[in-house]
């Protein structure tokens, strides 16, 4: 089981006494790498019964424009630019501060996918 905590082993290798068992709260999932496909999205239960929307890929961004103080829906075409991996960009994987390129433009993604469930920007000019 993948966990938060700390190691059962060192960086040696070696083993750790009197370790207690990991615990069901201590889980970490894989992140969901959001990508630029038709819309899917997980449903993934918290901790204390509340639900999770892991969007897993998805075309379409809110799109925010500052100047007509408007939303308006966008078609996704690429990933521009994404400080959180360089890597991120040739694979086209969405996380929160991405640069997209969109059909109205330039925008930066202001909503978290793998946590909120929608994909939300603010347009860059």
């Amino acid at each position: 089981m993948l966990t938060k905590g700390k190691s059962r082993r060192s960086e040696t290798g070696k083993r750790y006494k009197n370790m207690r068992p990991k615990k069901a709260y201590e889980k970490a999932r894989t992140p969901s790498l959001t990508a630029i496909q038709g819309k899917r999205v997980q449903v993934v239960r918290k901790r204390g019964g509340d639900l999770k929307f892991r969007v897993l890929s998805c075309d379409v961004v809110n799109l925010f424009d500052k100047k007509t103080k408007k939303f308006a829906k966008a078609k996704i075409k690429t990933v521009a630019d994404n400080p959180a991996n360089q890597h991120y960009v040739r694979r086209n994987i969405i996380t929160k501060g991405a640069i997209v390129e969109t059909d109205k433009g330039k925008a930066r993604i202001t909503s978290r996918p793998g946590q909120d469930g929608t994909v939300n920007a603010v347009l860059v000019q």
